[in-house]
């Protein structure tokens, strides 16, 4: 049976900025005052680190110009950079039965379908998470998304990094990406051999999520100064009411 759900398409969004959004979004769709949401944008130049994430993985040269953020998501060391497209989806798993291994899985299921419709085969490595690129002649499996999730009373934040086209050098050279010491990482446009329109693989991308977690997904602008300021009608009125003077402090947390 589908489900209403809400699209968010962002441009180039700092990771702090991005967070702060998810957070909001999260209390949202625990609090049922709106339904499963989903988050497209990129992020300028950004190592995050997960919660396994050992010191020996991280090794910026000195002086590169990236952030450094450290997540509450599962996994290891990744790489946020423009080419790359985040999909964040802001989920209610008792909706899809709180099973965390299947929810997994269906991401990778919407990025391996995301693919297929520019003609790449993607699959899954057992024992590995993301999505990858076959072995293929002398080339080994190259790595396309990275994924990782955070999940609160059953809501969902973070999600994957689909490789579009961007230069996937910092995997390797700043960091040890996703733990991997002898990993290939590779992109869209270097598999296609010609550059990739990022806006093209975000409508794509949407279809696929919807069809896999059968939602129809319904635009949801982004408004106030900043994306991480995004308001809504239950967080309004909870800041509201902590102004009164009669409310209880820590009443009511959001």
């Amino acid at each position: 049976m589908t489900r209403g759900g809400y699209l968010m398409e962002l441009g180039i969004v700092p990771y702090q900025e991005a967070w702060d959004l998810q957070r909001s979004l999260a209390a949202a769709v625990q609090q049922g005052a709106i339904p499963d949401t989903v988050v497209l944008l990129e992020h300028p130049p950004t190592i995050t680190l997960g919660r396994r994430t050992g010191e020996e993985e991280v090794h910026v040269p000195p002086s590169v110009p990236v952030d450094v953020v450290e997540t509450n998501r599962g996994g290891k060391s990744t790489y946020h950079g423009p080419g790359q497209l985040v999909c964040y989806p802001i989920f209610d798993l008792a909706r899809y039965g709180r099973d965390v291994k299947r929810y997994c899985r269906n991401l990778e299921e919407v990025v391996i379908q995301t693919l297929a419709s520019f003609e790449l085969e993607a699959v899954r490595i057992d024992g590995l998470t993301g999505v990858w690129l076959p072995a293929a002649r002398s080339a080994p499996p190259r790595k396309i998304c990275s994924i990782g999730v955070h999940i609160a009373r059953w809501v969902t934040t973070h999600g994957y990094a689909l490789n579009v086209d961007l230069d996937p050098t910092p995997f390797t050279s700043w960091i040890t990406a996703c733990g991997l010491e002898n990993a290939s990482f590779t992109t869209m446009a270097l598999e296609l051999g010609r550059r990739i329109d990022l806006a093209e693989v975000r409508t794509r991308a949407a279809t696929a999520i919807a069809e896999v977690f059968e939602l129809a997904l319904d635009p949801l602008p982004a408004s106030g100064e900043g994306v991480g300021l995004w308001q809504q009608p239950v967080h309004s009125a909870l800041a509201e009411e902590r102004t009164r003077p009669s409310a209880a402090a820590g009443a009511v947390s959001a």
